[in-house]
């Protein structure tokens, strides 16, 4: 599966931005999605994913409650919504697509070592 992100940019402190990863090759149903972010150096982080089949999804204590994840199994699509935005939360984000099926319903992946597939990051900044 290809992943390519979008929906990135420059917001201010408390505002929004919705971002996309559209896929190819692979209908996203059939991958454990999570989307990552990076901040200069830093290492990569999980932020949130959402799992095939039952769409149960987990996010990072940091996020929690100011971002939501989704698929739109018809738009073969990604989206992270981010709400609430921080200086903080400046990085470079990734989706990325794990092809394994963990068979307890409300596991969630939080290791990017597991995700086997990225896209090339699209940049959030988050002026104070």
């Amino acid at each position: 599966v290809q992943l390519v992100e979008s929906g990135g940019g420059l917001v201010q402190a408390g505002g929004s931005l919705r971002l996309s990863c559209a896929a190819s090759g692979r209908t996203l149903n059939n991958y454990h999605m999570g989307w990552f972010r990076q901040a200069p150096g830093k290492e990569r982080e999980f932020v949130a994913a959402i799992r095939q089949t039952n769409d149960y999804t987990g996010y990072a204590d940091s996020v929690k409650g100011r971002f939501t994840i989704s698929r739109d199994n018809a738009k073969n699509t990604l989206y992270l919504q981010m709400n609430s935005l921080k200086p903080e939360d400046t990085a470079a984000y990734y989706c990325a697509a794990d092809p394994t099926y963990y068979y307890s319903a409300t596991y969630i992946q939080r290791s990017s070592q597991s995700y086997q597939y990225w896209g090339q990051g699209t940049l959030v900044t988050v002026s104070s």
